[in-house]
């Protein structure tokens, strides 16, 4: 038997630990509207509620949950929270020109305001292309956004030489995108890649035709759920928390 006593946590750890951590993106948001809303409550304090309400809010966008993400080289796991409004066959853009020119498989997930919004690796590899395009912004749900809105291109070739296309898209709301690794660097599943502020669309791009593990309107929970087995066969996998 074990001599280990088990461990006792505080009330104030126990309340902690209830709460998501926040992104450290969303720092200077959250500060500079906790500063407004102590200057509105001395000057009126229904203005100040409101923006306390506005605080609060801004903390929970920016709310960064650690996942559990699924380990085996074979996985393509869904990028970001949200919606896959779409599961497509299409040549990707010009701004991933480093996947050729062949039809490829795109799962598109769109975020809401409520959605986390720190995006992650869907793959394990190299970044072997980011670009940034300029564009316009029109709602991330629509077909056109996902070659007509600002956006971030990244193409993620995993150890096997397969190529993985991720594209951050911006929104009618959203409109900064912040990416957090660049060419050449090494990702692991799961990993955080960017974030996107305030509502937007994740567009992942694979090879051929695949299996789907996942449906158009089902709830993906980024840096968790399959999207398919880029090997073609189900598989047994450990999970890693990031």
């Amino acid at each position: 038997m074990s001599d280990s006593k088990p461990s006792h946590k505080s009330i104030w750890d126990s309340v902690v630990g209830a709460f998501d951590p926040i992104h450290r993106e969303g720092y200077k948001f959250i500060i500079i509207s906790a500063l407004a809303t102590l200057v509105l409550f001395l000057i009126w304090p229904p203005l100040g509620w409101i923006a306390l309400i506005v605080t609060l809010a801004m903390a929970y966008f920016f709310r960064d949950p650690s996942r559990a993400t699924p380990v085996a080289d074979n996985l393509l796991i869904a990028p970001a929270d949200g919606k896959l409004i779409a599961i497509r066959r299409r040549p990707p853009p010009p701004e991933l020109s480093a996947l050729g020119e062949a039809p490829m498989t795109v799962f598109s997930t769109f975020l809401s305001l409520f959605n986390v919004h720190v995006v992650r690796a869907p793959v394990s590899g190299r970044v072997i292309s980011s670009r940034h395009e300029p564009g316009l912004f029109l709602n991330a749900e629509s077909e056109e956004a996902s070659e007509q809105n600002e956006r971030q291109a990244m193409v993620i070739e995993r150890p096997d030489g397969e190529r993985i296309g991720v594209v951050l898209i911006a929104g009618y709301v959203a409109r900064r995108i912040v990416p957090f690794v660049k060419e050449g660097d090494t990702l692991s599943a799961g990993q955080r890649i960017g974030i996107i502020r305030f509502g937007s669309r994740v567009d992942v791009y694979a090879p051929g035709e695949r299996k789907m593990m996942v449906g158009e309107n089902q709830r993906m929970v980024g840096g968790e759920t399959v999207l398919t087995d880029l090997a073609g066969m189900p598989s047994g996998y450990e999970v890693r928390v990031r």
